[in-house]
């Protein structure tokens, strides 16, 4: 955890017991050093997290110092502090690596604020490191990515199942990631090294399914001017995975179970029996008891499939591992289109929280690529999200709130959408005047800029 250790660097022993005086309120570890080498000395030995650095000193200066705190293995944050009217050294010195910069003579609040902001930046740098080391600990699912407890019983599963032969059955919502399920296991299993072949059942048409299937001979039909293999046929010492297998006619599902039970099979317009061995796991999104029930699906096939039954969780089940999703596809999409995005804000975070996902994991990769491409920022923030996860109307929060949060965090969530709401407009009525804005909110003019950075308002 970030300690919230401040190392004051000044000349002037009354410029630093001023500073001092006020932090020291806030319950922060405070270090003093006279000059930049006595600040060296003291950053190597004490490891403050925070750094305000007066860019005027004799001998070494605040510029000369910050370059060689920059040059440390793991630097603190530095803020400068300048006299009124030096602003352009203090952007000098942003541009070469300091934080932030308050000027003198500065209001308490002011200060208060920047080390508010050093330290949440601190801590977010913290959970992001902690998120990418469980995701490094969890490498061995491959793309699965999960800490709650339905995704570890799916793991346990697959690790279970992987080295058998048994014929598995993966349920799930669309985008719930029952693909990569499907091929966690066959990397596990002994014939990981053979073919992994899939068949989509529900994106052939009636007409051509059992030619995917089975293949065909040349003249079979209209339009076959040669022999071709199937599915079945090219997965043969491998595995192949019939996804939406929900989706197949019960015509296709009679010769399916007939592969299943016999292992033999001959292609359309074929007289010649043919034999395979493949282990066949299956996926859906229905709920196949239900389409037996109405007599779309064939009850002993259904048993054929399902020797093992592993059931995803949609992504509203399991949000606390929405942050270790989000900063996989970050670092992922990251690199992908090289863009330098180090982290998202807590803001940011809550918001894909709060989300329902009706896409579930397809969805929450769709719109984190898509932050990633849109964002300008080395931190994805709410602008860079879509409307619908971070502007929710109060009536749409209500309907999509998670109520296995405790009531404090589903009323903060609430509060801060009428906070972001009701800012909004006052800036709007005010076109953009944050003076003005902060007057007719009765606020102070810095307490506002903090809300509108921590509600991520765009001005």
């Amino acid at each position: 955890m970030v300690t919230p250790s401040i190392l004051i660097v000044d000349d002037e022993k009354a410029a630093r017991y001023g500073m001092r005086k006020i932090l020291q309120k806030d319950s922060y570890t405070i270090y003093e050093a006279k000059d930049g080498a006595n600040a060296l000395h003291m950053i190597k030995t004490l490891q403050p997290a925070l750094v305000f650095l007066d860019i005027n000193m004799p001998q070494v200066d605040g510029m000369k110092t910050l370059e060689m705190i920059n040059a440390m293995r793991n630097p603190p944050l530095v803020v400068i502090v300048t006299a009124y009217g030096s602003e352009k050294l203090a952007v000098e010195a942003m541009k070469n690596g300091a934080y932030d910069y308050i000027a003198k003579p500065y209001e308490i609040d002011e200060l208060r604020i920047i080390v508010k902001n050093v330290f949440e930046r601190l801590a977010l740098q913290e959970e992001n490191a902690r998120l990418r080391s469980e995701i490094d600990r969890l490498e061995g699912m491959g793309e699965l990515i999960g800490q709650s407890k339905p995704m570890k019983d799916v793991f346990d599963k697959i690790e279970k199942v992987g080295t058998t032969d048994v014929t598995v059955l993966i349920q799930g919502e669309s985008g719930s990631g029952k693909e990569i399920v499907a091929r966690e296991i066959y990397k596990r299993s002994k014939r990981r090294n053979e073919p992994f072949i899939i068949m989509n059942c529900a994106a052939v048409p009636e007409t051509l399914i059992e030619s995917e299937l089975f293949g065909h001979e040349k003249g079979a039909f209209t339009g076959a001017t040669e022999r071709r293999l199937g599915k079945f046929e090219l997965a043969n010492k491998g595995t192949i995975f019939l996804d939406e297998i929900g989706d197949m006619s019960l015509s296709t599902q009679s010769k399916l179970l007939r592969v299943l039970q016999e292992q033999k099979f001959e292609r359309l317009g074929g007289i010649e029996t043919l034999a395979v061995d493949v282990r066949v796991v299956s996926a859906t999104h229905r709920d196949l008891e239900e389409e037996i029930e109405e007599g779309r699906f064939r009850e002993d096939l259904y048993y054929r499939i399902k020797v093992v039954n592993i059931k995803l969780p949609p992504l509203r089940h399991r949000k606390e591992d929405i942050p270790l999703l989000v900063n996989r596809f970050i670092q992922y999409f990251s690199e992908k289109h090289q863009k330098h995005i180090l982290s998202i804000s807590h803001e940011s975070m809550k918001s894909l929280v709060s989300y329902n996902w009706p896409g579930n994991v397809r969805q929450l990769k769709n719109v984190i690529e898509s932050s990633v491409v849109l964002s300008d920022s080395e931190v994805l923030n709410n602008v860079d999200l879509p409307e619908e996860i971070h502007h929710q109307d109060t009536a749409l929060v209500l309907k999509n709130i998670d109520y296995s949060l405790s009531f404090r965090d589903a009323k903060k969530i609430l509060i801060e959408n009428f906070e972001r709401d009701f800012i909004k407009k006052k800036l709007e009525e005010c076109n953009g005047n944050i003076s003005r804005a902060a007057e007719a909110l009765d606020m102070h003019r810095q307490n506002l800029q903090q809300k509108i950075r921590e509600l991520q308002i765009n001005k």
